[in-house]
């Protein structure tokens, strides 16, 4: 069995080597997140376009009955009311027309709050600082460890690596 850089398991590899194979893992390990996203935003996209296929479909199916409807509105409105039957279809006309507005007012309101919305820019914000702090990170400094500093110095610089 051998260590990513083909260096034995259990042997002493230098710092250059275990950072080597850390870079390296690290790689790998973006790499794969970003196909395991491509993969879940390709899954989401095609979910979204069958059910938005879905929706279409049943709203022509009832675009198309609508004046069937309309038909027995006004019809109804004659049965009950023994009125004209032009009214009885500018009755059913003008009921139509309400409908539409009160969904047009529904639908402006939920444009408004979408539009007030700040999910994704949120998102993008604190991605960005994320990476802002990644650029300016740098290494604990640790203290320097000369052969005359004794055990204090060497007790200091590894519990700074823990």
């Amino acid at each position: 069995m051998s260590a990513p850089d083909g260096s034995p398991v259990g042997a002493e590899r230098s710092i250059g080597q275990l950072f080597a194979s850390a870079t390296t893992e690290m790689s790998a390990l973006v790499h794969d997140e970003i196909a395991l996203a491509k993969a879940q935003l390709k899954q989401d996209v095609k979910r979204g376009a069958t059910s938005g296929g879905a929706f279409t479909l049943a709203l022509a199916i009832l675009v198309f009955s609508l004046p069937m409807l309309n038909f027995a509105l006004a019809y109804g409105i004659r049965t009950w009311s023994n009125w004209n039957l032009a009214l009885c279809f500018l009755l059913s006309f003008a009921a139509n027309v309400l409908i539409a507005v009160v969904l047009s007012l529904i639908g402006v309101a939920f444009a408004k709050k979408a539009k007030q919305g700040k999910g994704p820019q949120k998102v993008a914000a604190s991605v960005k600082e994320t990476a802002g702090v990644l650029q300016n990170a740098k290494p604990h400094p640790r203290p320097e460890v000369t052969a005359d500093s004794g055990p204090r110095a060497i007790e200091a610089v590894a519990r700074s690596s823990s």
